[in-house]
C-alpha cells in the first residue's frame, strides 16, 4: 500500500464497494467479516457514511444499504451532463411521437445503468427507475453499447460483464450477436424482465465513433391496438442519430435507416 493512502478513507470506500457489489443490505457483523476487519474498526465509518447520506439502515433488520447519493453525484460529472443535456430535447420529442417511454443507458463495470428516463403515452407509460440496471451482456441496451466499441473496448466491456454472470454464455455466441447488432444498427428483443414489453434499442455515438450510451424504448404491446414497433424503431434510430451528431460523431458509422 502506498504511504500516501489514507486508511480511514480506504475503509469507507471498501464498505461502499462491498455493498454495491453484493447488491443487498448487510449487517454490521457481515460487513466486518467480509472485509476481514473488526466491528469496532468499522463502527464510526458506518455511522459517518450513514450521517452523510451514503448509507441507510433497514428498520427491521438494522442492516446497511447504499443510497442513491453516489449515483446522483455521478450525474453531475461534466461528460455525463453533456450527454444528458444533448439527449433531453430529442428524447422528449421521441416519447411524445411514439407514445412510449424511453431510457438513456450507460455501461459501468459490466452493468447497465439508467441515467435518464422519459415517459410517453397519453394514458400510461412503462418507466424504469433511475439507477436501474442489469448485467450488460444479458441486456439489450448493454449489448448495443458493446456492439459499437473498438475491438479493445468491446473485449474489456464483455470480459467485465461475463464475469458477473453465474452461467455466462459462450463468448463466441455473444460476439456474433454484437456483430449482428452493429451491422443492423439496433436491437429488438422481448424484455428479459417483463411480459408484454419489447425492448427497442439504438446507440448514441460520441466524437470517437464509439457508443457513449444507448437508448432503450420499453415498448408496451397492447391488445386491440395496431402494432407500431417498426415505426417506433425508425423514430428511435433517427433520434439517436441526431443526438450522436450533436456529440460530434463521425458520419457513416451507423447504417442508414
Amino acid at each position: 500500500m502506498s504511504k500516501y493512502v489514507t486508511p480511514a478513507l480506504a475503509k469507507g470506500l471498501d464498505i461502499l464497494e462491498l455493498l454495491t457489489s453484493v447488491g443487498r443490505p448487510m449487517k454490521h457483523a457481515e460487513i466486518a467479516d467480509a472485509l476481514g476487519r473488526s466491528k469496532s474498526e468499522l463502527f464510526r465509518m458506518l455511522v459517518t457514511l450513514q450521517e452523510r447520506g451514503y448509507l441507510d439502515r433497514e428498520a427491521e433488520s438494522d442492516a446497511f444499504m447504499v443510497t442513491d447519493k453516489l449515483f446522483r453525484l455521478g450525474l453531475r460529472v461534466p461528460h455525463v451532463r453533456t450527454l444528458v443535456d444533448c439527449a433531453l430535447p430529442a428524447l422528449e420529442r421521441l416519447t411524445e411521437e411514439i407514445e412510449q417511454s424511453a431510457h438513456l443507458v450507460v455501461q459501468r463495470a459490466g452493468r447497465t445503468v439508467v441515467i435518464a428516463s422519459f415517459s410517453g403515452g397519453s394514458d400510461m407509460a412503462f418507466s424504469l427507475k433511475l439507477g436501474f440496471g442489469r448485467v450488460a451482456a444479458d441486456s439489450t441496451s448493454g449489448q448495443v453499447i458493446m456492439a459499437f466499441q473498438d475491438v479493445a473496448g468491446r473485449e474489456r466491456m464483455l470480459e467485465e460483464s461475463l464475469a458477473l454472470l453465474d452461467a455466462p454464455p459462450e463468448r463466441a455466441t455473444v460476439m456474433a450477436k454484437l456483430e449482428r447488432i452493429r451491422a443492423q444498427g439496433y436491437e429488438m428483443h422481448e424484455s428479459r424482465d417483463f411480459h408484454g414489453i419489447s425492448d427497442l434499442s439504438a446507440p448514441i455515438l460520441d466524437d470517437t465513433g464509439r457508443a457513449a450510451a444507448s437508448v432503450v424504448v420499453a415498448f408496451v404491446n397492447r391488445y386491440g391496438v395496431e402494432n407500431q414497433q417498426q415505426a417506433a424503431l425508425r423514430a428511435l434510430r433517427q433520434s439517436c442519430m441526431a443526438i450522436s451528431g450533436e456529440l460530434g460523431s463521425p458520419e457513416g458509422i451507423l447504417p442508414p435507416i
